[in-house]
């Protein structure tokens, strides 16, 4: 199982990949077969070239991620953050947790975010 510090950096190095507009250094974080939900609720999005597609269009949106506090670990496999995303014209306030496999990898991304989470 990884340690809390290896998900708290992983997650840390998810938000610099993504403000640095990298889709590729984010699905090196993954697993070749993860899967992400964003948000929870809408048809999961799975395999690293649809992965790619979703952060590369995130991206290309002109999208950036601020964290709202610490990222937390867990006594398990899962970490999560609280962040915005701040999107042209809108923001976004959600919570991600990832479920990470023994090699430190994520297998699992949950976006949690609702409709009164969405300042425009």
């Amino acid at each position: 199982m990884p340690t809390q510090d290896h998900m708290k950096q992983t997650l840390q190095a998810y938000v610099d990949a993504f403000n640095a507009g990298d889709p590729k250094a984010i699905v090196a974080l993954y697993t070749d077969d993860a899967v992400i939900e964003d948000p929870v609720g809408n048809p999961p999005i799975a395999g690293g070239a649809a992965i790619e597609e979703f952060y590369t269009n995130a991206i290309a949106g002109g999208a950036k991620l601020t964290l709202d506090g610490p990222i937390r670990g867990s006594h398990g496999d899962r970490a999560a953050m609280a962040f915005t995303v701040d999107v042209p014209g809108m923001k976004i306030r959600a919570i991600d947790v990832m479920t990470f496999d023994a090699d430190g990898k994520i297998v699992r991304m949950d976006a949690h975010w609702g409709p009164d989470d969405i300042e425009t």
